[in-house]
């Protein structure tokens, strides 16, 4: 681990984005090969390469910002290009679209895997409620809500609303998240207000239990 790299992170010199920070480990890089990376990182992509100035300026061997560039190329983080600038001269460039590409992968990775993680637990909360495996069609109409916005928390809500109605049936949840949406209610603390002002206006001047509109004529299993 090179010692001047570490001090100049220690300086805060360089500027880290917290999420490549926190994923470092994934990078799978050594600390003075991040460090050295970041430095790059913080001088842009296709900057000039310049061994001499990244010598000075990192307090480094010529031989030494050579072997970390040469580990990072390797490694498939960084390369080195020749191009023809306006002036017909031929520069090497660092160029970092390996890096972006990586950190690009792991950000979808969390993405997917986060996404992957909520359904799985609807999916489950729902086979719960209603004692038997869902459908390949059901599964499908579940996945559409989410991608529509409705959060995990309002579609377990929906389902428990449903099953207290006594009905284990999909479109009914459908019509109670359509109906929640349009009152503006898009979590637990929502629904909770929701029930709790029904509650006081059944007291205040009772009027016929909450169903909704549902044609038990076509209650057709989803499967």
């Amino acid at each position: 681990m090179d010692k001047k790299l570490i001090e100049l992170y220690k300086c805060g010199n360089m500027t880290i984005p917290l999420y490549i920070l926190k994923n470092r480990s994934k990078l799978k890089l050594e600390l003075d090969e991040f460090v050295f990376l970041m430095y790059l990182y913080n001088k842009g992509n296709d900057i000039i390469f310049n061994p001499g100035e990244i010598s000075e300026e990192l307090g480094l061997s010529l031989e030494e910002v050579m072997t970390f560039i040469s580990k990072l190329t390797e490694k498939k983080y960084v390369r080195v290009k020749s191009i023809k600038n306006d002036k017909d001269i031929i520069e090497d460039k660092i160029n970092l679209d390996y890096f972006y590409q990586r950190v690009s992968l792991i950000m979808v990775g969390d993405a997917v895997k986060e996404k992957g993680d909520v359904e799985s637990s609807v999916f489950s909360f729902i086979e719960k409620e209603f004692g038997r495996t869902l459908s390949p069609v059901e599964v499908e109409i579940i996945k559409s809500w989410l991608e529509n916005g409705y959060t995990d928390e309002l579609v377990k809500e929906a389902v428990k609303e449903a099953v207290f109605n006594g009905v284990s049936n999909l479109r009914y949840i459908d019509k109670i998240l359509y109906e929640w949406q349009k009152k503006g209610i898009k979590n637990k603390k929502d629904v909770e207000k929701n029930r709790e002002a029904f509650r006081k206006k059944e007291k205040e001047e009772p009027v016929e239990e909450e169903l909704f509109d549902y044609n038990w004529f076509e209650d057709d299993d989803d499967e």
